[in-house]
Formats: C-alpha cells, structure tokens, sequence
C-alpha cells in the first residue's frame, strides 16, 4: 500500500478547514489504497518522510515566507532524507494573504533541493478568505491520493 504523508500548518480556523479538506480529498482519491498519514508540521519528522511515497505540504505565508513551522520541519528532516527519497512527488497549497510568491519559491527551493518532483504547480489560496479554497485544497488531496495509487507519481 502506498503512503501519502500531509505535513501541515494549521494556526487559524480557516487554515484548519484547508487540511481538513485536503485530508478529506486524499482519502476520497485513495479509495483506500493509499494510506493518509497527517501530521503538523511540527510533529513531522525525517522518518515520516522515509516512509512516505508521496507528500502534500500546506503552510500559510508569514512575511512573505512559509511558516516557522515547516520551515522547522524541512531544517529537520532535510539531511535525513536526501539521499533516501530523491524524486518523492510533492504537493503544495499556500494560505496566502498576499501573493504567496516567495512562500511558493522558498518551498520549490528546498523541494529542488531534495530532488522531490512537483505533481502539479503549487495551489495558492490568494488574498480575501473564500470557501472555494476548501473545494480546492480537497481536489488537491484527491489529486495526490489518486496519482499516487494509479502510479502516475
């Protein structure tokens, strides 16, 4: 069975719908063949991500930067999984006030680093709240989930 691992930021109540969503989503798009495995940021560790196919990140923007708290979470894992997980697919979604564009480089950045492979452009949830962002983040959890099980990531 495949291992998805959703790693997230969630400080506010909106930003806990966005993970709730995307959890919902991959285990909707898994069908129960992928196994979900979610756990904020700053739980998460290297030997999640050793166990891990494939990985959905959710952070806010915080000063144009994603949180402290996934940051501490790459500073962490990053040497423990380097060699081991080069071309882990990642996912990507940014609750982001402003436009999200230096949170999105920063984390592509440290994802290249690792030699992780996007499966589709990060989603950035951009400015005012709005419900769709939910419908959104679920679509990415489906995306991840199914990719995965169908062996497209």
């Amino acid at each position: 069975m495949k291992r998805l691992l959703i790693v997230t930021h969630a400080p506010s109540p909106n930003t806990r719908k966005l993970r709730d969503a995307a959890i919902d989503g991959a285990r909707e798009g898994g069908d129960g063949a992928v196994e979900i495995v979610a756990k904020p940021a700053l739980e998460a560790g290297p030997e999640d991500v050793l166990a891990a196919d494939g990985i959905l990140l959710g952070t806010t923007e915080n000063l144009g930067y994603m949180s402290g708290a996934l940051k501490d979470f790459f500073d962490r894992s990053y040497y423990g999984v380097i060699e081991e997980k080069q071309g882990l697919p990642f996912a990507l979604y940014i609750r982001a006030g402003l436009d999200g564009t230096g949170t999105r480089r920063a984390v592509e950045s440290i994802a290249t680093g690792l030699r992780w492979k996007p499966m589709r452009d990060p989603l950035i949830c951009r400015g005012d709240w709005q419900d769709a962002f939910v419908d959104e983040c679920r679509e990415l959890g489906m995306l991840a989930a199914a990719g995965l099980d169908a062996g497209i990531y």
